[in-house]
């Protein structure tokens, strides 16, 4: 870790030079902003009806969220950290090979200029007016060119190396630059992250007794699984549209694609038959050259160009040039590309792949299972999926691949994840700590997305899994092995 002053990052930031991390990092935020967008508008749509604090754990909605998201903000900046000091490793190593080469090339460069010296500049002089054998004369003239061409291949090479070497230390400083930026970013991450801490557990402290009575409540519980369901049903119409989307763009990139191939293929037959036609026209006219120097024979005067007057009297009309049509354009596909907020969501699955793994999934975190799919929840419904109790922070895993499709909080499930494995299967990871995956992002079996908490006012800290296929629930307890 780096250890750096305060007073100093302050005064230096405001004229620090942007680094490359700096610029993808805002790319990546402008992008996502549109998914967002449409994904806050859905859950709006969900939520309308009811009341902004219907239910206490709403409270905690915005301080839970923080959490979430400097947890997260802390995990991300952990594996850039590593990131970037491995390739400020290799960029160190690759100086160090650089300079070794360069100082080599150096020595090698010297050498020759001290031999040209000795030698003297008159070296090919010599030899010319020497009345030596001229077979040696051009023998000698000969090693003479290849010692030139070495030394000048040697410059251009030592020329190559020391920009090589510049680049290097760009590359270097600004790795340094970055890794300066992910300690301060830490810095307030962590400092976030207590202070949301702190506000939360006074929250809690103070919400105690209306959440205990709430989580008992039948009707609340029920509002809970009517609002999951509405937000299942109207991400799968999003997720295929943006499959539609998708589908669409792969064609149309297909097409262009194609349309610059072929076009490519036109303009080198193109070139291979004029050049043809080109060389045939130049072995015509050598032939009639050699012909006319065999023969002697005088070269016939050009004809006169026709008067247009004799054309229009004679009795035959006069035949107009023939003109070829000009060749088709290419077509030009001017469909505007899709945006990424509008195939973020495309599925990245075959659609039977999830079911053909039923019976094998792993559990997503080990933990006991303590409530079971379709059992009582005390007076209310029963259990729609699973609850697994788990030590808080606790890694959770992704059951398949697939792409996450939410991730933030919702009312009665708290900082939550759901994940599209294509073929309208979804697996639900609820009640997290924090949500170290964002919508769009594309996980593999095994993938830490989450850790354990009890965010949406759960009453101990565990993990809450579903999975649902065309937005109905069903028994995890036949796919995964718990």
């Amino acid at each position: 870790m780096l250890s750096l002053g305060a007073a100093g990052l302050t005064a230096a930031a405001p004229f620090a030079k942007p680094t490359e991390r700096s610029k993808q990092k805002a790319v990546a935020e402008a992008e996502r902003a549109g998914l967002q967008q449409k994904l806050s508008s859905l859950k709006k749509d969900i939520s309308k009806t009811e009341s902004a604090k219907d239910d206490a754990a709403d409270t905690l909605a915005e301080s839970e969220q923080a959490i979430s998201d400097a947890n997260r903000a802390l995990r991300d900046l952990q594996q850039e950290q590593g990131d970037t000091n491995v390739k400020l490793q290799q960029l160190s190593a690759e100086h160090e090979r650089l300079a070794a080469t360069v100082a080599q090339q150096k020595q090698q460069l010297a050498k020759l200029l001290r031999d040209q010296y000795v030698a003297g500049n008159e070296d090919r002089i010599k030899l010319l007016l020497s009345g030596d054998n001229p077979n040696r004369i051009n023998r000698d003239l000969q090693m003479l060119s290849y010692v030139s061409q070495a030394q000048a291949r040697l410059l251009e090479s030592l020329r190559g190396n020391l920009n090589a070497v510049e680049v290097n230390q760009e590359q270097a400083q600004n790795a340094k630059d970055e890794l300066e930026e992910i300690a301060q970013e830490q810095l307030q991450q962590k400092a976030k992250l207590e202070q949301e801490k702190g506000r939360r557990a006074a929250l809690l402290s103070s919400l105690s007794s209306k959440l205990v009575a709430q989580r008992k409540e039948a009707g609340s519980l029920e509002r809970d699984e009517q609002r999951m369901s509405s937000l299942v049903d109207k991400l799968s119409k999003l997720i295929a549209e943006q499959a539609a989307a998708a589908a669409a763009e792969k064609k149309r990139q297909e097409q262009v694609a194609a349309a610059r191939a072929a076009a490519k293929a036109k303009a080198e037959a193109d070139a291979r038959a004029l050049a043809k036609a080109k060389a045939a026209e130049a072995e015509r006219q050598r032939l009639a050259k050699a012909n006319n120097s065999k023969s002697g024979a005088i070269k016939p005067a050009k004809p006169a160009a026709p008067n247009p007057a004799d054309a229009i009297d004679a009795d035959e009309p006069p035949k107009l040039a023939e003109v070829k049509p000009a060749p088709a354009p290419t077509p030009v596909d001017n469909t505007p590309p899709a945006k990424p907020a509008d195939i973020a969501l495309a599925p990245v699955a075959p659609a039977g792949a999830f079911a053909s793994l039923k019976g094998q999934l792993r559990a997503p975190v080990a933990g006991k299972v303590t409530a079971k799919f379709g059992s009582r929840r005390g007076d209310g419904p029963t259990w729609k999926g699973v609850f697994i109790r788990a030590s808080e922070g606790a890694e959770v895993h992704a059951v398949a691949t697939g792409r996450v499709v939410i991730a933030e909080w919702m009312r009665g499930f708290g900082n939550l994840i759901i994940i599209d494995h294509g073929g309208q299967y979804l697996s639900l990871y609820a009640n997290n700590e924090a949500l170290l995956k964002r919508a769009g992002d594309i996980v593999k079996p095994g993938d830490v997305i989450s850790s354990v908490g009890n965010t949406g006012s759960s009453e101990e800290s565990g993990l809450y899994f579903e999975l649902r296929h065309q937005g109905a629930t069903f028994d995890p307890a036949g796919w995964v092995k718990f």
